[in-house]
């Protein structure tokens, strides 16, 4: 509780009225309190209905909500109350609710206190539909006064740190929370509706594994064991296609120690996905079809807007290899390339830095895509071959230079990472070696060798698909919003 003597003059106010309550009765932050309505089902039921056709039936609604506007005329005061279904006025006649209820309890409302009004729908002399309270009851007195509507919570940094006040201010933030649910309940129907089966696997993991990324790391005092919070589902999901579920996935969230940007926080959620007897082009197949019933179910549409531009679901996605990419944008063909002199030669003449770590020309490769291509793939896009050097959980092509993996970029982001699975044990074993050198030369986001894993393979994995989807990126997509900040209801941020 704030010392009374840093309070201003508003919060003296307010704790004032909240002592007013209590000295009648009523206690300042209330209890149970039962509505049978929300403002949005009373707009769906009764929006239509004129002015005469609403007195005739007197229909009856309780409701209860946030005080977002008051305006007190003496005897008559209108109230603009918001709940979850968005805001509705109400119509408060001292004659009405009585006297008693209008001056004890009306009177000291303030603007972000929470009530509950029992009443008759009606519409205003202007045509705004209404609730003509008959009963007025005080429910949660707020302590604070909410920010100013149109001066509050302009600062981002402050709508990110105190969400519970952007949620109460910013309609699209709302928007955004609720949409976020019915897109995650979405993928799960669509997935269950394919025969997956959906799985839980564990947050902590012995061993790092799955992506290239920095991990946190914990310990666990009993085992006297670190462990690393995972960075991706992955191995632990295959290790169940060995046991004959055949077809998995996990929606959850996954921990990187890394930088932080409009697409990046530390923890995030994603999908990933196996399918026995698939490969990346049964995953293809997944991907297209999920972002489609997405966009349709959530939607209603699967043409969108994103940032100005128009991107069409209803479409077979783009598909195009890495090495077309960077020869349609460079003019180089690094099919032809096989010396890595020559490969980082072409790359120091556009400044383009080679780490120690970047050993093969798929590495010098990679490195041409993101510098001249990525940000160009802006419809649905499909981008495959990608060097055997960047991917060491995905099966050799026909060219063992190149592996059978895909991304699906849209708008210059990647949202999903598919492969067909390499199930071959002897070729995962020298993956996860040739990982193993990397991190020896300073690449602390290589894959450890997990022995478990590799044993688990000797015993058997059916030919494989498997892809993971960023739960958070997609829903940037359908919200249209540009910060990965705007979906996550409570982001990581700097300490003030």
């Amino acid at each position: 509780m704030a010392n009374e003597q840093t309070l201003s003059d508003q919060e003296l106010v307010r704790r004032e009225k909240a002592k007013k309550l209590e000295s009648i009765g009523i206690d300042p932050f209330g209890s149970r309190f039962e509505r049978d309505s929300l403002s949005s089902d009373i707009r769906a039921k009764y929006g239509s209905l004129t002015h005469e056709e609403l007195e005739e039936k007197q229909i009856e609604a309780t409701i209860a909500g946030r005080i977002m506007m008051i305006r007190d005329m003496g005897k008559v005061a209108f109230l603009t109350v918001r709940d979850l279904g968005g805001n509705i006025q109400v119509y408060l006649r001292k004659d009405v609710v009585g006297e008693e209820t209008f001056v004890n309890v009306f009177k000291q409302s303030d603007i972000g206190d929470i009530i509950g009004v029992k009443g008759t729908v009606m519409l205003t002399r202007t045509g705004e539909l209404s609730i003509r309270a008959t009963e007025y009851i005080h429910l949660s007195k707020a302590l604070r006064p909410l920010p100013e509507k149109f001066h509050g919570l302009t600062d981002v940094e402050e709508r990110y740190r105190r969400r519970y006040l952007d949620l109460i201010m910013n309609d699209d933030s709302k928007r955004c929370a609720l949409l976020r649910p019915q897109i995650i309940r979405t993928i799960q129907r669509y997935m269950d509706g394919l025969g997956f089966i959906e799985v839980e696997t564990p947050v902590l993991q012995p061993i790092l594994g799955g992506a290239a990324a920095r991990p946190f790391v914990t310990h666990h005092n009993t085992l006297d064991m670190d462990f690393y919070l995972r960075i991706a589902t992955e191995l632990p999901l295959k290790r169940l296609i060995v046991g004959g579920l055949e077809r998995v996935y996990e929606i959850g969230r996954l921990f990187r120690n890394e930088g932080m940007d409009t697409r990046h926080n530390p923890e995030f959620t994603s999908i990933e996905a196996y399918q026995a007897y698939g490969d990346m082009y049964s995953m293809m197949d997944l991907v297209e079809g999920l972002f489609r019933n997405v966009c349709e179910n959530v939607l209603g549409t699967t043409v969108i807007e994103r940032n100005g531009v128009e991107l069409d679901f209803s479409k077979p996605f783009r598909r195009i290899s890495m090495v077309e990419i960077v020869k349609e944008k460079t003019g180089i063909d690094f099919s032809k390339i096989t010396d890595f002199e020559e490969a980082k030669k072409l790359a120091e003449e556009r400044n383009i830095k080679v780490e120690k770590h970047h050993y093969g020309v798929g590495h010098i490769l990679n490195l041409f895509f993101e510098e001249y291509c990525e940000k160009e793939l802006i419809q649905p896009t499909i981008l495959m071959g990608h060097p055997i050097e960047i991917s060491p959980l995905a099966k050799k092509s026909n060219d063992p230079r190149y592996t059978e993996r895909f991304e699906l970029f849209i708008c210059g982001s990647e949202y999903a990472n598919a492969f067909s699975e390499l199930n071959d044990p002897i070729d995962q074993r020298e993956r996860f070696e040739q990982q193993l050198k990397e991190r020896e030369l300073g690449n602390d986001e290589a894959n450890q060798v997990d022995n478990d894993y590799v044993e688990a393979l000797e015993y058997g994995m059916p030919p494989c698909g498997g892809i993971g989807v960023g739960i958070d990126r997609l829903v940037m997509l359908i919200c249209n919003v540009n910060s990965i900040r705007d979906v996550l209801l409570f982001p990581h941020m700097k300490n003030k």
